[in-house]
């Protein structure tokens, strides 16, 4: 079934459906072949961006190609210091869930910095009164 494939698969899948050659579907891309033939080998980190652009030209819905299958994980990393929104199309569910651990820790010890710091504030107001 279509939700039982990755992501890069289901973009492989769509592109031969509508009789293209890779070649093809890399120049309605604006991007190079091989570029192009990185992310239906899956070893690529694809853009947010680009994947729209894919969708676009697929003629399908980016929500159709990204949905969740069950081994089809496709992991939205935030990253704050660049802001730069990606997918890892081919992380493992061991590897996502390392990763929201990992974002979740950042998270606790940054409250913990805040409280923290709202003691300091509140000790220094008493000191101030």
């Amino acid at each position: 079934s279509m939700c039982m494939m990755k992501v890069y698969e289901k973009i492989r899948f769509m592109r031969q459906k509508k009789g293209w050659s890779q070649e093809e579907m890399a120049e309605k891309l604006q991007m190079s072949v091989s570029g192009y033939a990185n992310i239906e080998r899956g070893t690529t980190d694809v853009q947010i961006s680009r994947l729209e652009k894919i969708s676009q030209v697929l003629d399908e819905n980016l929500m159709e190609l990204l949905s969740f299958g069950e081994k089809n994980i496709v992991f939205l990393n935030n990253d704050i210091a660049n802001n730069n929104h990606f997918i890892s199309i081919s992380s493992s569910e061991q590897q996502i869930k390392f990763q929201l651990e990992q974002a979740l820790s950042k998270i606790e010890s940054q409250q913990k910095e805040i409280d923290y710091l709202k003691e300091i504030i509140e000790l220094m107001k008493k000191k101030n009164a």
